[in-house]
């Protein structure tokens, strides 16, 4: 396949995905990205046919996938709890994201499987929020009344 039937077979692809998608949106009320979607389900077609063995540009899918990992991190960002470092979710989670897109797009299925384990930990350990502190009051007024009488 030419560079240019490439390209337009990705915007083609991307535009009607993204068409069924936004339908969907409004018939089932669901929340989703039509252009996500679009996008996801183009490189996800592009990564069956090459399992099948049709030859394809891998140029144009691991573009597609880096722009889902950027997009992944940032729908999540949105997730965080307050106190945790958005730049520091970024600086993890979006690279641990390309690993797991060149894992896709080279096909290496060790480095997906490894890539997604860590962002499912990333993921778990950014997202969760932290417990709340539990205090026993009367130990702490206890506390609080031996300090005063102390001196």
């Amino acid at each position: 396949m030419t560079a240019m039937a490439t390209i337009l077979t990705t915007v083609v692809s991307i535009a009607a995905l993204t068409a069924l998608a936004w339908a969907a949106r409004k018939l089932l009320r669901a929340p989703l990205c039509p252009i996500c979607t679009g996008i996801a389900g183009t490189w996800l077609w592009m990564v069956v046919a090459r399992q099948i063995g049709v030859e394809l540009d891998g140029t144009m899918l691991s573009v597609l996938l880096g722009g889902s990992a950027v997009g992944l991190s940032y729908q999540l960002e949105k997730h965080l709890p307050p106190g945790r470092s958005v730049l520091l979710w970024k600086s993890l989670f979006f690279p641990a994201a390309l690993v797991a897109a060149y894992g896709i797009a080279s096909p290496d299925w060790l480095v997906l499987a490894a890539a997604a384990g860590g962002l499912l930990v990333l993921t778990f350990a950014f997202l969760v929020p932290p417990r709340a502190r539990t205090t026993d009051g009367a130990a702490v007024s206890k506390l609080e009344d031996q300090m005063k009488n102390c001196c």
